[in-house]
């Protein structure tokens, strides 16, 4: 039985067309594999790629939109549920309730402000679904270099990295998503470390 997985990418119409056709792939081999897609809801760039791609496969998609961004974006309106929030913070959250999974692609400001509150919550054993980043273009190889320079200064711990997985390769993506993550058990430096 399949599994829910969330998306998270860009919705940008300036976005690399590379990008795009990543997102197309994700949802096909999603659907191929007999899995349901959540998603930020719009039918542009790579987020509108990745629903129509799964729903092409056979999928289910559920796109989940706040009300400001439902022109703007231009709502998925042939997702099979389209469920329209009063915000941002829950738009995640609905995200997050329904998904078993979360995959991260390319994207820009609003994708990282999802991958790390996904990533920040299985660090702190919040949640152990699986997340991993697909990025065979280097998008996020600044991301790591920083993240890696946090732990070397003492800033985070090193089991960040065994909350997340990354790859370049779509097929091992959707196999890193299917494999149970162990919990990881938080102690009180790590709560003291999320604190802003």
């Amino acid at each position: 039985m399949g599994i829910a997985i969330c998306v998270f990418c860009a919705s940008s119409s300036r976005v690399d067309p590379a990008h795009v056709e990543l997102a197309a792939q994700a949802g096909a081999e999603l659907a191929r594999r007999g899995h349901s897609l959540v998603s930020g809801g719009a039918q542009v760039s790579c987020m509108g790629a990745v629903a129509r791609a799964a729903r092409e496969g056979g999928a289910r998609t559920v796109g989940v939109i706040p009300q400001a961004l439902v022109s703007v974006e231009i709502s998925d309106e042939a997702s099979d549920e389209l469920v329209v929030t009063p915000d941002m913070r829950s738009r995640k959250g609905e995200m997050d309730r329904r998904s078993d999974a979360f995959l991260v692609l390319p994207g820009g400001i609003g994708t990282l402000e999802e991958l790390f509150e996904i990533w920040t919550a299985r660090v702190l054993g919040m949640h152990d679904k699986p997340l991993v980043v697909l990025d065979p273009t280097g998008v996020y190889d600044p991301l790591r270099e920083l993240m890696t320079g946090l732990v070397e200064q003492g800033l985070a711990r090193a089991k960040i990295f065994d909350a997340i997985g990354w790859t370049a390769s779509v097929p091992e993506a959707f196999d890193l998503l299917e494999r149970p993550r162990p919990p990881l058990e938080p102690t009180a430096e790590d709560y003291a470390e999320a604190k802003p």
